[in-house]
């Protein structure tokens, strides 16, 4: 992984919306982090996403949905996102470097936050690739840790490498100083991968039908509608496949105005950007 970071720089006001690249992270040749400055009036509820982009030849916005993988109490922003060679964003977006701008709209909105769920013992974080960008969000809010007795993460990746920015995420939790007492004895970390060999294989449906994911992990299963709760982000069959096994369950998905038993991110960023 390599790593950039620089102090804050003005925004250009040429920009609509411009915020300030303060730090970027390469983890492999697909996917790369950033942090960008936050604006003073954002405010949003873990696991929420925005609408980030940049300006084409012509001046106008590029834009795409990108889920805020920082907390909700962070003071600035985190992103986590793949490289599209020919994306009509990310072909660009990989290139920042801190200084650089980027438009943000600060209008967040997203169904992957607690209050879209019924009141659960356990809570499942099912993510592959980026989809695992609100759950960091998530991870580091004290609520999630105040809500549920455990949290289990599933997070599939095609190799080692692409789990690493899950993986360190995971590792940091136990010293973070606002969340880390509440983290002992709650988190269950399930990476795996679908395709370079690993301690852990498999896709997380394959997993959740087969029930080696509870075997594993000594819980019990399938979920339980009446003590389990979901979270699913990931590309678009992921999240069909997905609602289909929980649903085969019983349990039911939930809305911000309509709480249920699980819910699925619709705006997540697939491979076309």
């Amino acid at each position: 992984m390599t790593t950039a970071a620089a102090t804050p720089a003005p925004a250009p006001s040429h920009l609509p919306d411009a915020q300030t690249v303060t730090e970027v992270a390469h983890w492999t040749d697909r996917l790369f982090s950033f942090r960008v400055t936050r604006p003073p009036s954002l405010r949003f509820r873990s696991g929420e996403f925005v609408m980030i982009g940049l300006p084409d030849e012509r001046g106008r916005a590029i834009l795409r949905a990108y889920s805020i993988a920082s907390p909700s109490w962070d003071d600035s922003l985190e992103f986590y996102s793949i490289k599209v060679p020919d994306g009509p964003l990310t072909s660009r977006l990989q290139h920042i470097r801190p200084g650089d701008s980027i438009i943000l709209r600060p209008k967040p909105v997203g169904t992957l936050v607690h209050d879209a769920l019924l009141p659960g013992r356990r809570l499942w974080l099912l993510a592959t690739g980026t989809g695992i960008a609100p759950f960091a969000s998530l991870l580091r809010d004290p609520e999630t840790w105040e809500k549920y007795e455990q949290v289990v993460l599933m997070h599939t990746c095609r190799e080692v490498a692409e789990l690493e920015y899950g993986r360190r995420l995971v590792a940091g939790l136990p010293d973070d100083p606002l969340i880390g007492e509440m983290v002992a004895g709650k988190l269950h970390y399930y990476p795996t991968t679908t395709r370079e060999p690993s301690a852990r294989m498999g896709r997380v449906t394959d997993n959740l039908v087969s029930g080696k994911v509870f075997a594993d992990l000594g819980l019990p299963g399938p979920l339980d509608p009446a003590t389990d709760r979901a979270m699913v982000c990931g590309s678009l069959a992921f999240n069909l496949d997905v609602k289909a096994i929980l649903e085969g369950w019983g349990l039911r998905e939930g809305a911000n105005s309509d709480p249920a038993e699980y819910v699925v991110e619709k705006a997540f960023v697939g491979d076309g950007i």
